[in-house]
């Protein structure tokens, strides 16, 4: 056996691949963002035959991974939360269809929220889509659970939802393991085989109505079968006895009340741990709802167990407001929230401390409150800068990525879903355009973000006639989720070549005419080319006009990012105008006390000297 401290994340590759997982697709973003590349690391590492690929967006990785689960094969899918939101179509058939092979969706939660547009909750998506669901408290749960899911998932011939949320995928825990080639042999060698059945794979209306009571046929045995797998679901009550407050929790909230409870000493409060909440193991719930005269939920981010348990005269969560209805549900919290029930109900309390969180302790230090910010050096910052300069009367609209940070540069002003920046664009065209009003509008999207779902976008606007102009900020990485590759650099997951499709070839072929590429540190070619789009917008004859704002990314190419150091310092002509910190917004320049002006921090410049270009009294100069 080995001993590996592995990342949650990395543990939920592991039981994939124990699991025999022989197709392996994702779309990375955070918290799952570390799933497929520890994959690969096992993969290389064990010499296992599983294919892996990062795919161009979530909806493209799941009907890839569905296609060789009707195959026969073993196969998994993984994005985060949102992610499943551009997957939902491919899901919600998928589920009706079923399976022949398994098929583990890995869906990871962001309760928070840390790094993600919503605290959306999968649990949900899985009760809408009907599809069952395994919720994680520890790294090495979801370990287990992941190689369960896909043997529950070949058995019971539909897909299956592994849900962990950010603290399982960001924990870290010693797990032993053994060899993975010999548990690969028995699904590794299988061969692909679909057998035709449109019935089933292309079915219609009619034939859709026959699967969907399919479906609910294997959701009844399902939820059945969730009632006696004590390894998940599984609850402490004492036969015969009756008490005056029960605990039902699943995932990361499971794991904080047990150490709560133990701390506590508190053995007169029962515990139901529902590791798998839908279908409901109704068999187990009815057994422990009927010994509790009261009983509190503690589930995030959402009221999915509060909703299936259907009794909220007894119910306290939620709903009843014994708990918030936002946020991670931290042990702090969950300490308070017991506290004050147990109080409620006259029930023996905690003792009178209050449990406050590193927050407050935090708080309590009196530290500077620092924003986010771009690297420094970042060739978006550049960009941005010019893009305000150019056009200030223009609404930014933006989209989800590293440059979302533009919003501290003045320069973005909505984000909303990937993709959005350029169908935003184009709405907000036609919306002036109907008042007879030219509002200039210019979208920023990133490289990965184009590639995942900006060219529907971009085709729709060119087909009806919308006039803005896209900035694609191309730092040829995929830099917020983990440096993963694109399609415009040709390497794939697992480092082998692929075929390199460039922007320009793209945008061309959505029947773009002006696409231009400029380097976003030579500030004053890029404000031309801004200017010389903004006539093409205008013109009669005009449309669109792309320009590729391409420099690598600082962190990804350091050498290539900055391939001529030029070293700046702040001299006494600084008159602090604060021009440089509120269009700038480098992390390098800071107001020092001591000599009352702005100044460089050397230990973060990195040289790129862009900074030369934007001081208004040219007090930032080449340093001797």
């Amino acid at each position: 056996m080995k001993q590996e401290i592995f990342l949650g994340n990395g543990a939920i590759a592991l039981g994939l691949m124990e699991a025999g997982c022989q197709v392996m697709t994702s779309y990375p973003g955070t918290p799952s963002s570390e799933i497929l590349p520890e994959a690969i690391r096992l993969v290389k590492s064990e010499g296992l035959n599983t294919y892996v690929e990062w795919s161009t967006n979530e909806k493209v990785a799941l009907d890839n991974a569905f296609a060789a689960a009707i195959s026969g094969k073993r196969a998994a899918c993984c994005m985060k939360q949102v992610g499943l939101n551009v997957a939902a179509d491919t899901l919600m058939s998928a589920v009706y269809m079923g399976t022949v092979g398994g098929l583990v969706i890995v869906s990871c939660d962001d309760p928070g929220p840390h790094s993600s547009q919503t605290e959306q909750d999968t649990r949900f998506m899985a009760r809408l889509a009907k599809i069952p669901i395994l919720d994680p408290a520890t790294p090495e749960e979801a370990r287990l659970m992941a190689s369960l899911a896909m043997d529950l998932s070949e058995e019971f011939r539909i897909p299956f939802i592994l849900r962990p949320a950010i603290r399982v995928c960001h924990a870290r825990q010693n797990l032993s393991w053994d060899a993975l080639k010999a548990k690969h042999i028995k699904y590794g060698a299988r061969k692909a085989s679909f057998e035709k059945d449109p019935g089933r794979w292309a079915a219609t209306p009619r034939f859709r109505f026959i699967l969907h009571g399919e479906l609910n046929k294997k959701l009844d045995a399902i939820g059945e079968r969730f009632s006696t797998l004590s390894e998940i679901n599984h609850h402490n009550l004492e036969p015969g006895k009756q008490y005056p407050l029960g605990i039902i929790a699943g995932g990361v909230p499971f794991a904080a009340i047990s150490d709560i409870l133990a701390d506590e000493e508190r053995n007169d409060i029962p515990l139901l741990k529902l590791g798998a909440p839908y279908p409901l193991p109704k068999r187990l719930t009815d057994e422990f709802m009927g010994a509790c005269e009261k009983v509190l939920v503690l589930e995030e981010t959402d009221t999915l167990i509060e909703y299936l348990l259907g009794d909220n005269r007894k119910v306290l969560g939620r709903i009843s407001g014994h708990v918030p209805s936002q946020g991670e549900l931290l042990p702090q919290v969950i300490f308070n929230c017991l506290k004050g029930i147990l109080d409620e109900l006259n029930i023996k309390p905690f003792p009178g401390k209050e449990a406050s969180g590193v927050g407050q302790l935090v708080q309590s230090l009196d530290l500077p409150i620092r924003k986010p910010t771009l690297c420094a050096g970042c060739p978006h910052r550049a960009s941005f800068f010019t893009i305000r300069k150019t056009r200030p009367k223009a609404i930014f609209t933006s989209d989800i990525g590293c440059y979302t940070l533009g919003l501290n540069l003045g320069a973005v002003d909505t984000v909303i879903d990937m993709g959005a920046a350029i169908t935003m664009a184009s709405g907000f065209y036609h919306a002036y355009k109907q008042d007879g009003v030219e509002q200039p509008v210019v979208a920023t999207i990133g490289d990965s973000t184009f590639y995942h779902s900006g060219t529907a976008g971009l085709l729709n606007a060119v087909y009806n006639d919308a006039r803005f102009i896209l900035v694609i900020l191309d730092n040829l990485i995929t830099a917020m989720t983990g440096m993963q590759p694109t399609p415009g650099i040709g390497i794939r997951a697992d480092g082998s070549k692929g075929n390199a499709i460039s922007l320009e070839r793209v945008v061309k072929g959505c029947g773009i005419d002006f696409i231009e590429e400029v380097d976003p540190y030579d500030t004053k070619t890029m404000g031309a080319l801004m200017k010389q789009a903004t006539q093409y917008v205008e013109s009669p004859d005009g449309g669109i006009a792309v320009i590729i704002a391409r420099h690598p990314c600082v962190i990804a190419y350091r050498a290539e990012a900055v391939p001529e150091r030029i070293p700046v310092e702040v001299t006494d002509d600084c008159t602090e105008c604060n021009f440089c910190h509120d269009r700038f917004e480098c992390p390098a320049l800071y107001k020092d006390e001591d000599l009352g002006r702005t100044s460089i921090n050397q230990a973060l410049c990195v040289q790129c000297g862009v900074c030369l270009q934007v001081c208004p009294t040219g007090a930032i100069v080449i340093a001797e």
